[in-house]
């Protein structure tokens, strides 16, 4: 049997880059399920049990609190902020101050963003605390989960909103670059243990996702490997 493996979309890219590396050198196959971090904390309370979880740090705290996942196996990967990506070639408004974003995301045709995920929860926010949510939110195309800038590519949004590395995931896009930084947001992704007895293969999982090799995809899918796994 696989490992099972919930992880957050975020780190996708990376994950779906190291788990071909870790089945060749530890003969052992895992099946990822990739969801916002909401969804995965929906699916553990319904009784779902991964052998490991990946998802955003203050969630998994959570987790571990309501004996969900092990507290002892938390494990510090990665973080990541929110930009704004437009389609390849695409002119790319400035994103300086706040002034600049809230012009763009007023003057775009259509803002697609995600509201189950840690970027898309805290983009929401940002809109009712800049005044312009009603305006913005008018024309939004908002997606129930997955990838916002799959909506550049079919022409429903002129801008997408996301994870930097969720948007970089998309192929035929420009990541513009993260929110300024009065509205910026650094999201921490964290992996652990399910409770109770785990197979020794779970702990190796979870050990390869620290090690260099892990840092590396993590760099190249636009994440920052945290210190504690430098």
């Amino acid at each position: 049997m696989p490992l099972t493996l919930f992880s957050a979309l975020a780190v996708q890219a990376a994950v779906e880059d190291l788990l071909p590396v870790f089945t060749a050198e530890q003969g052992v196959a895992v099946a990822p399920d990739f969801d916002p971090t909401t969804v995965i904390e929906r699916r553990i309370a319904a009784g779902a049990r991964p052998d490991v979880v990946i998802g955003v740090t203050s969630a998994l705290n959570a987790l571990a609190r309501a004996g969900k996942v092990a507290p002892g196996s938390l494990t510090p990967l990665a973080r990541t902020g929110v930009g704004v990506a437009v389609a390849g070639g695409a002119a790319r408004p400035p994103l300086a101050t706040l002034d600049d974003l809230t012009t763009a995301l007023v003057s775009a045709r259509s803002v697609a963003y995600s509201r189950t995920g840690a970027s898309g929860i805290h983009f929401a926010r940002l809109l009712q605390d800049l005044g312009i949510a009603d305006e913005v939110n008018a024309r939004a195309t908002v997606i129930e989960k997955g990838f916002t800038a799959r909506a550049l590519l079919d022409g429903r949004a002129d801008l997408a909103v996301q994870q930097l590395s969720e948007l970089a995931f998309v192929p035929g896009t420009d990541v513009v670059g993260p929110l300024p930084e009065p509205a910026r947001h650094d999201t921490e992704f964290t992996a652990a243990l399910a409770t109770g007895p785990t197979a020794p293969a779970a702990s190796a999982l979870l050990h390869f996702l620290i090690s260099p090799r892990a840092q590396a995809s993590y760099r190249r899918a636009g994440l920052e490997a945290l210190p504690e796994t430098r």
